[in-house]
């Protein structure tokens, strides 16, 4: 990915609905330094609104479409902030599959006004295919019973929770915020199906013995819409540590009717059967619980239940960080 000039102006459209936004969230909440301000309508990170006018007098270089949606392609509401912006000279950044450049309007605005345009989520050539040969170093993949629990959010909170353990350690991204928050990356789900494995491999290549990559995961192999790229992640990351993320309380897989969310056991040895291929060390290393409905004292309850049912720690990484883990891991490096 070619490196973005921040400040950014972070662009929220005129969703109400508080995961559309979740690449600028995502920004506001682990990059904040970065970020100068927002755009939109009726949602709000608490940043200083401004117009994209305002945002380059400001400072900001940079116009991050913080959005996502279905589909992946632009509202036609978008067009005209993301032309003020480029009018205003700052660069556009999207995580969208639709590409900047393919837009008519949004291309020759920027060619008028000589500004660059970024789509993160196109690679720019194919990747070579995965071999499953054992490579050096230490890997640990956050997978999930389903989409949306938290294994990006669950995979930052442990790369800083071992960096504060002083491990050797980098977080390796695989989506679109992500790859924004640690600027650079692989957008897995826009691989070629065949080259996930090999992507992977190449995200997180050979490093010294001691060195722990922090892989982002995608999707889950229960949802059936995105089980593919699941289990090209799996394979690929050649993972000793697996840590399994949840959201307690929700019970049908997220937009698909009739398809009941696994129970945690069945999800856990799936994916440990699975990643065996590549790796028949691994190991579930932990459990991070999305605990949103069920407030701080039941969320400790339920943790606590789910950490002696499986002999692993479990934690919510919003209310606990991810510390216990940082910890064992720590003790394995003695």
């Amino acid at each position: 990915m070619a490196a973005l000039s921040p400040p950014y102006l972070l662009f929220l459209g005129d969703s109400d609905n508080p995961l559309s936004i979740k690449i600028a969230r995502g920004l506001a909440h682990w990059r904040p330094e970065l970020c100068i301000g927002e755009t939109g309508g009726e949602l709000s990170l608490g940043l200083k609104k401004m117009t994209p006018a305002q945002g380059a007098r400001a400072g900001a270089k940079t116009f991050i479409v913080g959005l996502a949606n279905g589909g992946g392609y632009f509202e036609p509401s978008w067009v005209g902030p993301i032309i003020a912006a480029i009018e205003a000279g700052m660069d556009i950044a999207s995580g969208m599959h639709q590409k900047l450049s393919d837009h008519k309007e949004i291309r020759q605005a920027a060619q008028k006004h000589n500004v660059s345009l970024h789509d993160i989520r196109h690679t720019a050539a194919a990747p070579p295919l995965g071999t499953g040969v054992p490579r050096s170093g230490k890997r640990l993949l956050t997978v999930g019973t389903d989409c949306s629990v938290g294994k990006m959010y669950t995979a930052l909170a442990i790369e800083k929770a071992m960096k504060q353990e002083r491990l050797d350690v980098d977080f390796r991204a695989t989506g679109q915020t992500g790859i924004f928050i640690a600027g650079g990356g692989i957008p897995v789900d826009a691989v070629i199906a065949d080259f996930i494995a090999g992507a992977v491999e190449q995200l997180s290549p050979p490093a010294d013995p001691g060195h722990w990559d922090v892989i982002e995961g995608q999707g889950s192999l229960f949802n059936p819409a995105f089980a593919g790229v699941s289990l090209g992640l799996l394979h690929g990351a050649q993972a000793d540590i697996l840590v399994m993320c949840h959201e307690a309380g929700r019970t049908q897989v997220k937009d698909m009717p009739g398809f009941p969310v696994p129970t945690l056991k069945d999800c856990i040895d799936t994916n440990l059967h699975l990643a065996r291929l590549t790796n028949p060390a691994v190991k579930l290393g932990a459990i991070a619980l999305n605990c949103r409905v069920l407030g701080a004292e039941r969320a400790d309850k339920h943790c606590a239940a789910l950490s002696e049912q499986f002999a692993v720690p479990c934690f919510d990484p919003l209310l606990h960080g991810a510390g216990a883990l940082a910890e064992s891991l720590a003790g394995k490096e003695e």
